[in-house]
């Protein structure tokens, strides 16, 4: 393994500094090289390790240091320029690590190095804030018996449970939230002397791009959002509406789709009737518990059988209405396939504790509960399911302190921004992103036909990472390439 460039000046100060200390008014976070890494590399990719170490709640400055993992991956240009990529995934709660194994396909290091955060709280960082209890409280409830009465008290109990064990392992849980991550970001950029820095985040993570823009603007030169969460946006008041929205706008293209259309006529009107129907009067479906032999029986609603729009990826979009319409006559394989996951054995809740904070402190204080309370009854096809993330209830069993105001009001910005949205994106839709663009005085927005979330995350069609390489090699024009341009409607499944 070679050190990255960024190391070479660093590590005689680094390896002498004492990386274990705890207390200190005077704490500088620090970089410590790691000879053991998260992941396998391929062989021939030139990279660094190590973890940084910072302050778990900087309103402490007598508290606890946590580390998390941080990869630096050699561009393979012979002359790079200057100014890396910094990467970070979405969430909140999920893992950046696995992407290491992967950057032989990552365009971005053609031009320039790739820096992989972890986020603190998540999968490899230390401390890891993981919830068992949730998951198996997810298993529990999703079982064909479980007594719907005991739903609330049994992921109350998880929260309590979960919360109290991590708190015994002396974890201060008002420590992990956007803002620290953000200066976990930007300590990093400080302790490697990087001058400047490009951002490409994801989903949750372009939250953390909004406040270090906000925060720590000087070293940043431009910024990729893929699929934004706007700060001022309040997730769990329209999820519901967006879920919607995106489902009839691919039926509605199936219509206007000729070929579609003879297939599937009147798709959007029978699905939503459909939805309405079993909302009312669940269907039953018997699907054979793998573990045991048994023929087990579910009661499904509209709520439930929306996931053959949800679980669909990307790739599989040109299916929906033909496997909306499977369902429609009753051919029950799908659904049959995904409830028989349901008897897989619970994970470890991995990153659980880490989202918990973050949405109790960020995002639940501004929800209105009465627009929670309608949004929940006011779709008849999906009456029941609630909007919000999380349960009231919930955060005030996970207690963590709420975010200052400023932390739901949106930012403006004159750095360079790249915009990516996917047509159907039913977690980030494409309209808060349009709504971001006045407040970012040298932005674009490219939204891309036919997908859905995290559009460069799409390995079956590479053209978003494209387009974002692209920009950060010119962010102060609209990237452009063939490859968008032949992007068109889906060419929907019709036998």
């Amino acid at each position: 393994m070679k050190s990255s460039l960024y190391l070479i000046a660093l590590i005689y100060i680094l390896v002498s500094c004492k990386t274990t200390q705890k207390t200190s008014k005077e704490f500088v976070p620090t970089f410590s090289v790691s000879k053991k890494t998260t992941h396998k590399i391929p062989d021939g990719q030139d990279y660094a390790f190590g973890y940084l170490e910072v302050l778990e709640n900087r309103n402490n400055k007598n508290g606890k240091t946590i580390k998390f993992p941080v990869y630096i991956f050699k561009s393979r240009s012979k002359n790079p320029k200057k100014d890396p990529i910094i990467y970070t995934v979405g969430g909140p709660g999920a893992t950046t690590m696995p992407s290491a194994q992967y950057m032989n396909y990552y365009k971005y290091l053609d031009d320039r190095d790739f820096i992989l955060v972890e986020q603190r709280g998540n999968y490899c960082a230390k401390p890891h804030l993981d919830c068992p209890e949730w998951s198996k409280a997810i298993y529990e409830s999703n079982q064909p018996n479980f007594d719907l009465t005991r739903y609330d008290e049994l992921f109350r109990q998880a929260a309590k449970s979960c919360k109290e064990r991590l708190e015994q392992k002396g974890i201060d849980l008002n420590g992990y939230n956007t803002n620290e991550i953000a200066s976990d970001i930007n300590d990093l950029v400080n302790v490697l002397g990087i001058e400047k820095y490009n951002l490409l985040t994801i989903s949750y993570s372009t939250k953390i791009a909004q406040v270090l823009m906000r925060d720590y603007p000087n070293k940043i030169r431009s910024v990729v959002m893929d699929s934004p969460l706007p700060l001022e946006v309040n997730y769990d008041e329209e999820s519901v509406q967006n879920l919607l929205e995106s489902v009839m706008a691919l039926l509605s293209d199936c219509e206007s789709d000729k070929k579609c259309n003879s297939a599937y006529p009147n798709i959007k009107n029978r699905f939503t009737e459909y939805l309405r129907e079993k909302t009312k009067n669940p269907l039953m479906v018997e699907v054979e518990n793998p573990k045991s032999g048994k023929i087990e029986t579910f009661y499904l609603k509209g709520e439930d059988l929306i996931t053959v729009f949800t679980s669909a990826s990307t790739e599989n979009v040109p299916n929906i209405p033909f496997e909306i319409n499977k369902l429609l006559d009753n051919d029950l394989t799908l659904l049959k396939e995904q409830l028989t996951y349901l008897f897989q054995e619970p994970g470890e809740g991995a990153g659980i504790g880490m989202r918990l904070s973050v949405w109790c402190a960020e995002e639940n204080p501004f929800n209105s509960l009465k627009l929670i309370e309608e949004e929940t009854n006011k779709y008849p096809e999906l009456k029941g399911l609630s909007p919000a993330t999380y349960d009231n209830e919930i955060c005030k069993i996970w207690s963590v302190e709420s975010v200052s105001e400023i932390e739901n009001n949106a930012i403006k910005s004159d750095i360079p921004v790249l915009l990516i949205n996917g047509e159907y994106d039913e977690l980030t839709p494409s309209k808060w992103a349009n709504a971001m663009m006045p407040n970012f005085t040298n932005s674009y927005h490219l939204i891309f036909k036919g997908w859905k979330h995290t559009p460069t995350t799409n390995w079956s069609n590479q053209c978003a990472m494209e387009m974002a390489n692209i920009f950060f090699n010119n962010p102060n024009r609209k990237p452009n390439t063939d490859c968008f341009e032949l992007i068109g409607s889906p060419n929907f499944k019709t036998e």
